[in-house]
């Protein structure tokens, strides 16, 4: 998660992200913290179809994640919890890249005057150049959307010639 300032106050962003692909599969912007922004966030992924039966989530050991909400949500969506050990950064190292990368991106390179001309940015990072257009080294210079493509593909193949 990571705030985001306008000119009428804070946003808060929370991501999911695909480890393999890098693909922000799931995201949320609030005027809040509190734990239903996380949740809306793994809610937006799984409405989408990213999150396959028995996943794997990896937060940090902020309150929203170890908050009783939160581990209800997950058992009830059959989503296995994974939490980084305290005070190590390189655990939560792809959500901070990115938040790096959105900041260095698209966030420090304009004043956003009002939280929904925040929130409009915010979504046009994401959506259109992040996860479309941002090729990115861990992936062979491929973009995530590319990445998840060649995935799925690579998946269908598979099956097809289990058959």
């Amino acid at each position: 998660m990571t705030g985001i300032q306008a000119g009428q106050g804070w946003l808060y962003l929370a991501t999911i992200i695909d480890f393999a692909t890098r693909m922000v599969i799931g995201w949320q912007l609030a005027d809040h913290m509190r734990t239903s922004l996380v949740i809306d966030a793994l809610d937006m992924a799984r409405t989408h179809g990213r999150i396959a039966d028995d996943a794997l989530v990896h937060s940090d050991h902020g309150t929203q994640y170890t908050s009783q909400e939160f581990t209800a949500y997950c058992a009830a969506a059959d989503i296995t919890q994974s939490m980084g050990r305290t005070g190590v950064c390189w655990d939560n190292a792809v959500a901070e890249t990115f938040f790096a990368s959105l900041k260095n991106e698209m966030y420090h390179q304009h004043v956003y005057t009002t939280r929904p001309r925040a929130r409009m940015a915010v979504a046009e990072y994401i959506e259109v150049f992040y996860n479309r257009q941002r090729p990115h080294s861990s992936l062979g210079y491929r973009t995530p959307v590319r990445a998840w493509t060649d995935h799925e593909d690579l998946a269908a193949t598979a099956s097809t010639q289990a058959a």
